[in-house]
């Protein structure tokens, strides 16, 4: 064990202390739109916006949003676990910005502090301070982790696409939205245009934050460690089912430059096999791949 191995031991033990006041405040836009959105998923379920074409809508784009995220935003961007071309970059980066988890500069550059303070005081969803915080609290307050955006993203923050999509990546939902409204009132079905709308929009994003957000409070408190990494990251089966592979999270602690996150033969990885096709493609290249060693 090194040196910074025991010092970040210690920072896991430590105690947390309460949050200063300037952090205590809620952040109203990020909470009203919380709210919103949450309210809105309990809407698209009332049997009058049931529909076949709305669940349909809610898979296809699941699975869009998801991948952008966990490939595009995490894999491909954070880590650089595979190059390819920019074009496709930028096509999964859109994908996962689908997801309305702040922009590109932000996601990337938040969750590379994770990596370098991972459930230590400074870490900004720290495990320590219990699984609410961790799951979705801490970005309803101000992080001082925020003002670092720069030093963990600047690779981002040098690309006028990645500095416009950061500012802007809320208007996406416009197009879907009315696109979707058209549609639905075009061929009447139940619900009609608004039924769409809310199995693609809150619905969706409700379902995504909290899986995301699984990520990061479950897998540091549940599940087993292939790896005796200096934090509390678990691998987490469940996690990973509706994560597309993201819950096998020590794995990920352990080598997070590896495009391959299920190292064990049961540890299914969906991301991991979109990454092999797209290798296969010839659209994926320089793969960074861990391998598992009993």
């Amino acid at each position: 064990m090194t040196a910074q191995d025991v010092k970040t031991l210690k920072a896991l033990a430590a105690p947390r202390y309460a949050l200063p006041p300037h952090q205590r405040k809620w952040k109203i836009g990020t909470t009203g739109f919380m709210l919103i959105m949450h309210i809105g998923a309990v809407f698209a379920l009332l049997p009058r916006f049931w529909s076949f074409q709305g669940l349909a809508t809610l898979v296809i784009l699941y699975w869009v949003t998801v991948l952008g995220v966990t490939l595009g935003l995490h894999r491909l961007v954070a880590h650089r676990s595979f190059t390819t071309s920019k074009l496709v970059e930028r096509i999964f980066v859109l994908m996962g910005s689908l997801a309305c988890q702040s922009g590109p500069i932000e996601w990337v550059g938040l969750h590379r502090h994770h990596h370098k303070f991972s459930d230590q005081p400074n870490d900004h969803h720290d495990a320590g301070r219990g699984l609410w915080w961790s799951h979705s609290e801490w970005m309803l307050h101000e992080i001082p982790a925020l003002q670092e955006i720069d030093r963990f993203a600047g690779d981002l923050q040098a690309d006028p696409f990645y500095r416009w999509l950061d500012r802007w990546f809320l208007l996406l939902q416009i197009p879907l939205g009315i696109g979707l409204y058209w549609y639905g009132e075009l061929h009447a079905i139940n619900g009609g245009g608004l039924g769409l709308v809310l199995w693609a929009i809150p619905l969706r994003l409700t379902l995504v934050y909290h899986v995301t957000w699984l990520v990061n409070s479950a897998t540091h408190a549940f599940g087993y460690r292939n790896f005796d990494c200096p934090d509390l990251s678990r691998n987490c089966w469940w996690v990973a089912i509706l994560s597309f592979g993201e819950g096998w999270h020590n794995n990920h602690h352990a080598y997070p430059h590896s495009a391959r996150h299920g190292l064990r033969w049961f540890e299914f990885d969906i991301t991991w096999q979109h990454i092999k096709l797209l290798r296969a493609l010839g659209l994926a290249k320089r793969v960074k791949e861990a391998r598992y060693q009993a």
